[in-house]
């Protein structure tokens, strides 16, 4: 990845609760190395480093400017993502973020441009489509188990993330919302499964202005609420199959399953896309109930983290592309909301090759 390294050494900007899943995944893998960590809190980007061999804390500027990091892995908030992507690919570094790519679309197209123009790579979340409970529905997708896919569906109901998140201000401003935080999940694995989108339509709500935080030392204290908390989408796929995305911070708990895929042969349950394995259940034209499939593609025992060590590995499964592609699907739902009409898209993505079956064994350490 532009560097004559064999290991691809990182630079993290962000420490906050997501990245100890980050590091732990990294930290296990020989082919990249942490060598410098940022945070707007210098105490906890010092304490993160005290704990990595060979790394070092420094200001957001300094890890940019950095001769040996060779791609920064971007954790901070929504609203933040593109001013620090673009400055990394300004440093003619690698970049790959937490989900969204960016908090507005039209960011997002600029970060993409910045690094095809740049010559470097950018990678984005949700890296769990790569784990065995994805792929192993796109597997069974693929060899024609449910034959034409025609449609799916895909569910995510909660009361929202203030009850345990100590400091879930962002889950209610711009960039936020049950949508541009839990959908990339759905809205990704559902192109992963059934290809790009062409057109959507969507309708959203939202129950209340404020919230009131549950848990840690800001509880009981209100939070106001700027974006829609309850949006449903249909999307248009290309390949003429319908999927319909639900996703809400407005109700308690749903027995719906998180995904399911239709075809004119056989029906899948996909397991939870905010992680990375589960059972796949097939129901087939004639078949004897629900089977449980065998893993057989996917990274196994994967963990935050995979799809930055895919893109290093030469792959573009997690790209920025797809992450710009989810991005507009998402925003055009939220647009088809707002006017009543439907939205065609701009953008579209290859459909990205299936994951081999990987051992844990191949790709980290125990």
């Amino acid at each position: 990845m532009g560097s004559s390294r064999a290991v691809t050494t990182v630079g993290i900007v962000g420490l906050g609760v997501i990245s100890r899943q980050y590091l732990k995944t990294l930290l296990s893998v020989d082919s990249v190395r942490i060598v410098a960590v940022a945070d707007l809190d210098q105490d906890r980007a010092q304490a993160v480093a005290q704990d990595i061999d060979g790394c070092r804390a420094l200001t957001t500027d300094e890890l940019m400017a950095a001769p040996d990091v060779d791609i920064v892995l971007n954790l901070t908030i929504p609203e933040a993502h593109a001013d620090v992507a673009l400055a990394a690919i300004a440093a003619g570094k690698h970049v790959y973020g937490e989900k969204p790519l960016a908090a507005t679309l039209a960011d997002a197209e600029r970060i993409v441009a910045a690094a095809a123009a740049a010559g470097v790579r950018v990678g984005s979340a949700p890296d769990t489509v790569l784990g065995t409970g994805v792929q192993t529905a796109r597997a069974a997708i693929d060899e024609g188990l449910i034959g034409q896919p025609v449609s799916a569906s895909a569910t995510w109901i909660s009361a929202g993330h203030e009850s345990w998140h100590p400091h879930p201000d962002f889950y209610y401003l711009t960039g936020g919302g049950p949508l541009l935080d839990m959908g990339p999940y759905y809205v990704t694995s559902l192109v992963q499964l059934l290809g790009s989108v062409t057109a959507v339509s969507g309708a959203a709500s939202r129950s209340r202005s404020t919230r009131t935080i549950g848990s840690g030392p800001r509880e009981g204290e209100e939070i106001r609420v700027d974006v829609d908390t309850h949006l449903t989408g249909i999307l248009h796929h290309a390949s003429g199959a319908l999927s319909t995305v639900t996703v809400s911070f407005d109700g308690v708990a749903t027995r719906s399953a998180p995904i399911e895929v239709h075809g004119v042969e056989g029906s899948l349950v996909v397991p939870d896309p905010n992680t990375f394995s589960g059972e796949v259940l097939l129901r087939t034209r004639g078949g004897e109930g629900w089977q449980t499939m065998a893993p057989s593609a996917g990274y196994e025992d994967s963990g935050r983290g995979v799809g930055l060590v895919d893109l290093v590995a030469g792959s573009a499964r997690a790209s920025g592309e797809m992450g710009l592609h989810v991005l507009e699907i998402m925003t055009a739902i939220m647009s088809s909301a707002a006017t009543g009409a439907r939205e065609t898209l701009r953008t579209t993505v290859e459909r990205p090759g299936l994951v081999p079956l990987t051992p844990a064994a191949s790709w980290r350490r125990d």
